[in-house]
């Protein structure tokens, strides 16, 4: 695992210890979860795990449950949960925009091919709901809709928004339910299954809505201002696949209302042939220097304190504290 508590600086020690000794078992229970016989399966589905990755979804678990009893066997089964399903997303996600790299590694599908890749992000799947089911009809009915919605949100941007629907609205939308979804119901299985409330699972499941857009649109700033051997995956994917991002919808707007050589210069390589990794190259360096780039990085900050405010209506307790920090990593990412 890349970072555990690294990514949350300065929160109480003993919260800090009892969530990196929680994780340790998160970590373990997740390999179990994919134990399998199958003489496939047992690499595939293993492989983006074994990748590393931050594992913000259980982390988040934990700290919401750190609001009740953090130490419920269920807390910790909803953190695997969680994370089997964000693993599996990303299987399925890599084919449709044909990365390169993930975590650093070769992508799924470069290592076998598409279906591969495909059928092992459904078998995770199945595991995940599988083990929903221990965790009672309320989480099943919760895993389910973020199910759906992670469906939909690549549906929707793959389709592209509707003639009529304003373009950011709709790539809004579609953060909330590719990202901010899993997020959300993160927080709320942690607090629903610790005995923390329903105030606080409510306050979190909307917490984990915000943070989860601000967290996404930090991403499409570290997509561009990263290097892949910073970040793990390759500058510019979703550029090559013509897939929107906040930047290059900011830039397109500018280049409706007051258009000028540079923005279209940018336009014109948006538009054109990005196959070569030097054309890529190219057009994720303009990026770099274009305004839109410090606004996305400003929507971020902006939704991260839309988040911290959600977050001051639990009462201050060291697990507050550490939500807001949680928050911060969430956002001031630099990788």
């Amino acid at each position: 695992m890349r970072t555990t508590l690294s990514a949350v600086p300065d929160i109480d020690e003993d919260l800090a210890q009892s969530v990196a000794d929680r994780l340790v078992e998160v970590e373990q229970r997740l390999r179990d979860s994919v134990a399998t016989s199958d003489d496939m399966v047992q690499w595939t589905g293993r492989y983006l795990m074994d990748a590393g990755g931050k594992r913000v979804r259980p982390m988040l678990v934990l700290l919401a449950a750190s609001l009740g009893d953090v130490t419920r066997e269920e807390v910790l089964d909803a953190a695997v949960l969680v994370e089997l399903t964000h693993l599996a997303s990303l299987y399925h996600d890599d084919v449709m925009d044909s990365a390169v790299t993930r975590r650093g590694a070769k992508a799924a599908h470069q290592v076998w091919n598409n279906s591969v890749a495909i059928l092992t992000g459904d078998f995770l799947f199945a595991r995940a709901s599988a083990l929903s089911s221990s965790l009672g009809l309320d989480a099943v009915r919760w895993h389910a809709e973020t199910f759906e919605r992670l469906c939909l949100g690549q549906l929707h941007e793959t389709v592209g928004p509707k003639p009529d629907e304003d373009p950011f609205d709709h790539y809004l939308s579609v953060l909330a339910d590719k990202t901010a979804s899993l997020i959300a119901v993160a927080g709320r299985l942690g607090a629903s299954l610790s005995g923390a409330g329903e105030h606080s699972a409510d306050v979190l499941t909307r917490y984990g809505e915000k943070v989860g857009v601000a967290f996404q649109l930090a991403d499409d700033v570290l997509d561009l201002a990263v290097s892949a051997g910073s970040s793990g995956k390759t500058p510019g994917t979703d550029l090559r696949e013509g897939v929107p991002t906040m930047p290059t919808l900011l830039v397109r707007q500018r280049h409706a209302e007051s258009p000028d050589a540079r923005t279209q210069e940018i336009i014109d390589r948006l538009e054109g042939d990005l196959t070569s990794d030097e054309s890529l190259a190219e057009l994720v360096e303009l990026l770099r220097g274009d305004p839109a780039l410090e606004r996305t990085r400003e929507l971020a900050q902006r939704m991260s304190a839309e988040a911290e405010a959600i977050l001051d209506e639990l009462p201050a307790s060291p697990v507050r504290d550490a939500l807001h920090a949680f928050t911060a990593s969430m956002v001031d990412r630099q990788r």
